[in-house]
């Protein structure tokens, strides 16, 4: 799991049945800075999120088939939460 910022949403109009029903969302990789982090990528959003917000992306296929109630889905990402806040506590040591 890790964290994103939702760049966006994609519309398609032919797709594999799957994703029929879905919302497709392009999300980027952030550190809890807030600073990107690697490719971005298309997940399938299960909480309603929207552009500009930070979210818990699961990137597990077979945990992503339960979620959606599919038995083998061709879906590897999936929008899990969304992020109202970050708090990094140091250690001081």
């Amino acid at each position: 799991m890790f964290l994103a910022k939702v760049l966006g949403s994609v519309v398609s109009t032919i797709k594999h049945p799957a994703y029929h029903g879905t919302k497709l969302m392009v999300v980027q990789p952030v550190k809890p800075s807030g600073e990107a982090e690697g490719a971005s990528m298309l997940a399938v959003d299960t909480v309603g999120a929207g552009a500009g917000e930070t979210v818990l992306v699961l990137r597990e296929g077979r945990s992503a088939g339960e979620i959606l109630n599919l038995r083998e889905p061709p879906i590897r990402s999936i929008i899990v939460g969304t992020v109202d806040h970050i708090n990094i506590v140091k250690d001081e040591a």
